[in-house]
């Protein structure tokens, strides 16, 4: 691998520098799209050029984005996901190839995720009043 990051066969570079570049004839990868801005994910997605393909991966449950800030990985289903030459894959907790505790502390933490989503769902519905109150 070193030799052909050497000979600039592989490539690897930030997000950051992606901006105004065409990447022809490469298979691109973007590892940790979980933390992209929807924004940023349109600038890399748009880099596409001929001959080439990208993978995109990531982890919704592993998001670090600051708080309120939508991730890309999430926001490219809804955009693109009824485009025909696009395809997307999910793993679940039973495709974790690390020790089978982890399968199950990352269903715990989306049944975590899941009810504090709809508490404050619950919370911001506006309480219909009762008669005479």
């Amino acid at each position: 691998i070193p030799r052909l990051m050497q000979t600039g066969v592989i490539e690897v570079a930030p997000l950051a520098y992606m901006r105004g570049r065409t990447l022809n004839d490469a298979f691109i990868i973007l590892d940790e799209a979980q933390n992209t801005t929807p924004e940023q994910m349109k600038m890399f997605l748009t880099r596409l050029g001929f001959g080439s393909k990208m993978v995109v991966t990531g982890d919704v449950t592993q998001i670090d984005l600051p708080n309120g800030a939508k991730s890309g990985l999430k926001v490219i289903r809804e955009i693109l996901g009824d485009l025909e030459d696009i395809s997307f894959i999910e793993l679940t907790p039973t495709d974790v190839i690390r020790n089978s505790l982890v399968g199950e502390i990352v269903e715990a933490y989306g049944k975590f995720d899941d009810a504090r989503l709809a508490k404050i769902q619950e919370q911001q519905t506006p309480r219909q009043l009762r008669p005479g109150g």
